[in-house]
């Protein structure tokens, strides 16, 4: 995780029998049979598949039983990128870059309005 310092302080969740690791609570990379990761998107992975990168696969298995590979759009980063932390920045701001635009391009949670209806009076009490 230090190596990938130059986007800020990285937290880590469990997941997909790995882990998650996030950066300013964007979802940045995943960890998975000790094999680093980097999100990547359409602007980013001409970069990764060009320095010759793995994608991130994994087997499914679907409601016939049937088995597929199937890819996310993670990237492991060069071999070299993993010797020093100068090495990998490049690749970990593509990564975080990846990860804004993707947030970036979620719709906006809306927030209900409270309802139209006038509000009831209150009922006096007897007394």
């Amino acid at each position: 995780m230090e190596l990938l310092a130059p986007i800020g302080p990285i937290r880590s969740r469990r997941m997909f029998g790995g882990h998650g690791l996030y950066a300013d609570g964007l979802f940045v990379a995943i960890i998975s049979s000790d094999q680093l990761y980097l999100k990547t998107d359409d602007q980013t992975r001409p970069r990764f598949m060009a320095a010759g990168c793995e994608p991130f696969r994994y087997d499914r298995r679907a409601p016939d039983g049937q088995v597929t590979t199937a890819s996310l759009g993670y990237f492991q980063p060069p071999e070299e990128a993993l010797e020093s932390v100068v090495l990998m920045a490049p690749w970990a701001r593509l990564a975080m870059e990846a990860s804004l635009r993707s947030a970036n391009a979620k719709p906006a949670k809306t927030i209900k309005p409270a309802s139209d209806a006038a509000p009831r009076p209150r009922a006096r009490k007897a007394g």
